[in-house]
């Protein structure tokens, strides 16, 4: 990690009440504590947190082939949440320094000075803890142990140790953002099983292809931080066939639970639908790409794109027990 300055370890000069918040139109103001409150609430990434609680109900829906206890849902999704919102926090604030010099993330709150980073630290760790005794108590072991696991994962293999080392990182580090399926999964059934796992290696899969155009548009953030993203360090060309592969392999992966005996109609046309879009705006990528002709805004529509491909894959999921009867098997 890179030696950050002494502004970046206090946290940067702290503003007045009367100043606008970073980011709001100059002269709206808002109190104190609103703003404390706004700034601890952007450090944890809740755009990532929606995503992830995307997975989360409708694993919990599948795995127990219908609808699970109201009380067991409330308490893997709020301790999930707390989970990934305390990973992002401890994300932010090691990651200070770089944050920094990228102008996607130079309003983060300990940029800013709205936060310190001792609050940063002290609120990761609380939001953490809670995490795991909320999956402890209100689900069970297993899936607190894999809210820890996701946790350690997130903040000490990919930031810690690959994001500024290796132009692979996002593809490592994105397990993280695997295990809450796994931890849905073993909050209904108490084990992990081969559904499971391949939900698991679906995300893995379609990281590199949702993560990587966005990488493409934000290439100077990333060379100016000398963060090693494959999108800042490799030309479009290579990317882009990247991009494609891991496509591919993430729809094929999709459909592993057909022949598993799991899958019925409804999630067999949802995900084989969804990834034939997903596939066909990956392969228009790509040809841009060769052509030399390919641009921000095809780069990002395909990264908002594979938001909405998971999303629908996992629609498809919650619905499939209540349509129909497995395929195979």
């Amino acid at each position: 990690m890179t030696q950050n300055s002494s502004a970046a370890l206090t946290g940067g000069p702290s503003e007045t009440a009367a100043s606008p918040t970073p980011g709001r139109p100059a002269g709206e103001t808002r109190s104190p504590w609103r703003r404390k409150a706004a700034a601890y609430w952007s450090l944890t990434k809740p755009r990532v947190i929606e995503l992830l609680l995307v997975t989360t109900l409708p694993t919990m829906i599948f795995a127990q082939r219908g609808f699970p206890d109201f009380w067991l849902v409330l308490a893997t999704m709020v301790g999930g949440a707390f989970a990934a919102g305390s990973a992002g926090a401890f994300n932010c604030y090691i990651d200070r320094d770089m944050d920094r010099l990228m102008n996607r993330t130079k309003k983060r709150p300990l940029v800013t000075g709205e936060l310190t980073p001792r609050e940063a630290f002290v609120f990761a760790s609380l939001l953490g803890a809670a995490a795991l005794a909320i999956l402890w108590i209100g689900a069970n072991p297993l899936a607190a142990g894999l809210g820890a696991a996701a946790m350690f994962f997130y903040v000490v293999i990919y930031t810690l140790i690959l994001k500024r080392r290796t132009e692979q990182n996002i593809i490592w580090g994105g397990l993280a953002g695997c295990f809450p399926v796994l931890i849905a999964w073993a909050a209904v059934r108490e084990t992990v099983e081969w559904p499971a796992l391949v939900l698991f290696f679906i995300i893995f899969l379609w990281t590199p292809p949702h993560y990587w155009p966005l990488s493409m548009k934000y290439r100077t953030d990333y060379q100016t931080a000398h963060v090693p993203m494959l999108g800042a360090v490799a030309t479009a060309k290579t990317v882009s066939v990247q991009v494609v592969l891991y496509a591919w392999a993430t729809v094929v992966c999709s459909l592993l639970l057909v022949p598993m005996g799991w899958a019925g109609i409804t999630y067999t046309a949802f995900a084989a639908v969804a990834g034939g879009w997903f596939l066909y705006e990956c392969h228009i990528l790509h040809r841009q790409a060769q052509r030399e002709s390919l641009t921000d805004k095809k780069a990002m529509k395909v990264f908002h794109l594979s938001i909405m491909y998971l999303t629908l894959l996992f629609v498809g999921l919650a619905l499939d027990p209540f349509i129909g009867a497995p395929l195979m098997g």
